[in-house]
């Protein structure tokens, strides 16, 4: 065979091999979303952004138009009462995304016929809270008719005042709300008794944080940072599972404040992404070190065993604060485009519903119904061990 026959042979089977669809296609690893890094040459992120605003085809199932255009929807809910974020078709309990997708049916943004089959308009959450817990950053992408001419308040008009949406903008075909984020940020608040052991369980006006206790909560939450394997902090992973490998970008303890004369605190973690139950187990980690019943050695214990059976922080403090698209917002500012996904602009907004509908449900719930002090009924004469 000829040198330009055999290159030509050599050029058709390395096509076959590495088509050019799999070749472009997204790195994803077993923690979530990794995004591409661009050098300063290449010009890829443009293209891909010029392809991903190109409009696609108008479909139709039977005689019923499929609505095409993307967009994000910023929200905020409280979930008391609800059962998590995700819609659950197969049982009649309420959940955040079927009060949303109710709305946006009610609002013609969407045919009824696709909210029992979200996949028909692409629908995806950016994060998936858990029962009880509510957000204040959070993020939908799904196909949307566009013929509403004021969206927020057309669906607003059709939710219950605990779930508000914020804004709703129009973006590439290709945004997915979960893989385009970069991080979530999440808060955990509760009574500061339950931080200190020279306390007793109950919530107490007269009690304030120790600083020394404040600093070495702190201490001990850098434990968290970095790469772990986080499998004993949920439920189903293996320690040799590599999807329970996350990343903890930072993680501390607020200063206290003041409510109703009892002292609460707020644990703020941001990290890439998180399991079912995780933040929760690691709250009610350090809980159980600063209250006697595990020594700090189980923080890096719990990341290194097999198996450590963990305690589960009640669902009623956590928040879901922020979600992060830094690297969507910078290819968007890289290609002049307005279709980022920012918060500034809904942060009072956000900071109003917090007041006037979070808070009151967490302090009624550890005022009135004791929530941190009935949990804390399980560290009595208990001592966790490894198993």
């Amino acid at each position: 065979m000829s040198p330009v026959a055999l290159k030509k042979m050599r050029t058709i089977i390395q096509r076959f091999l590495c088509p050019r669809s799999v070749c472009r296609k997204p790195f994803t690893s077993s923690s979530g979303f990794i995004p591409y890094q661009r050098n300063k040459n290449d010009h890829s992120c443009e293209k891909t952004l010029e392809e991903d605003n190109e409009e696609e085809p108008q479909t139709f199932l039977g005689n019923i138009s499929i609505p095409k255009k993307k967009h994000a929807i910023q929200m905020i809910y409280c979930g008391a009462g609800y059962y998590g974020m995700q819609i659950n078709n197969t049982t009649p309990l309420p959940t955040i995304e079927g009060q949303i997708v109710s709305a946006l049916v009610k609002a013609q943004c969407i045919p009824e016929i696709c909210s029992t089959n979200l996949k028909l308009i692409r629908f995806q959450r950016c994060a998936r809270t858990d029962k009880g817990v509510s957000a204040l950053a959070q993020v939908i992408s799904v196909s949307l008719f566009d013929n509403c001419a004021n969206p927020v308040e057309v669906i607003n008009s059709h939710l219950p005042p605990e779930i508000r949406v914020l804004g709703v903008k129009r973006v590439t075909k290709g945004f997915n709300a979960k893989l385009k984020c970069d991080a979530r940020t999440y808060s955990y608040t509760l009574p500061t008794f339950a931080l200190s052991k020279n306390t007793g369980s109950f919530p107490d006006s007269s009690f304030r944080l120790p600083r020394e206790d404040f600093h070495h909560v702190n201490r001990l939450l850098s434990f968290y940072k970095g790469t772990h394997s986080f499998h004993n902090f949920t439920r189903g992973k293996l320690s040799d599972d590599p999807s329970a490998r996350r990343h903890i970008h930072s993680i501390f303890c607020s200063e206290p404040f003041v409510r109703h004369g009892v002292e609460f605190a707020r644990i703020v973690v941001t990290g890439q992404s998180f399991m079912l139950h995780q933040i929760r187990k690691m709250v009610g980690l350090i809980i159980a070190v600063m209250k006697g019943a595990a020594t700090p050695e189980f923080l890096p214990l719990s990341m290194q065993v097999s198996k450590i059976n963990l305690p589960l922080a009640p669902a009623l403090g956590l928040v879901l604060e922020c979600t992060h698209f830094h690297f969507h917002n910078k290819r968007c500012h890289y290609n002049q485009s307005t279709r980022t996904i920012t918060w500034e602009e809904f942060m009072p907004a956000a900071e109003a519903f917090r007041e006037e509908k979070i808070m009151p449900v967490i302090i009624a719930g550890e005022l009135e119904d004791l929530s941190m002090f009935s949990w804390l009924q399980q560290f009595s004469g208990y001592t966790y061990v490894i198993i």
